[in-house]
């Protein structure tokens, strides 16, 4: 669970609350996913959030602990850049993209976030940037040049 909002709604009877839940979910080798549950009661809210996390899961590639290459990732106003570091350099990132980052298993990046900070910008932001990482093999394929 990245973050869980209350919120009221004020009508003519008086006030009524619900509540909405950010949560990551992943298997810490690759694959990750981000669900957001509305609902009038925190569990079932968090329960709809990880419905939807494991249903939207992607695999990302690995390069060992760390990414492939450098990447962008943009949702509305939320940019994050992601950089690959070498072994011993930890996670350095937000609380939500930290949370993406940390489930999806890799263990040594940098990044940094531009724009706005909304939890859940950035968290989809952050999932952007991984989805979009491709590996030499995968490159080398789309610009079809063979790699030994």
């Amino acid at each position: 669970v990245v973050r869980i909002n209350r919120c009221t709604t004020v009508t003519k009877g008086g006030k009524s609350m619900s509540f909405s839940a950010l949560v990551v979910v992943g298997d810490k080798k690759g694959s990750v996913g981000i669900g957001f549950g509305k609902a009038r009661e925190v569990p079932n809210a968090v329960n709809k959030a990880v419905k939807e996390a494991k249903k939207q899961m992607v695999k990302i590639p690995l390069k060992g602990d760390t990414i492939p290459h450098e990447v962008w990732g943009r949702y509305k106003a939320a940019n994050v850049y992601l950089r690959p570091a070498c072994s011993g350099t930890g996670i350095k990132a937000g609380a939500s993209a930290r949370a993406v980052i940390e489930y999806a298993g890799i263990k040594n990046i940098l990044t940094k976030c531009y724009g706005k900070r909304n939890p859940l910008n950035v968290a989809k932001a952050t999932l952007m940037g991984l989805k979009a990482l491709r590996t030499k093999e995968e490159v080398g394929e789309l610009r079809g040049v063979k790699i030994e």
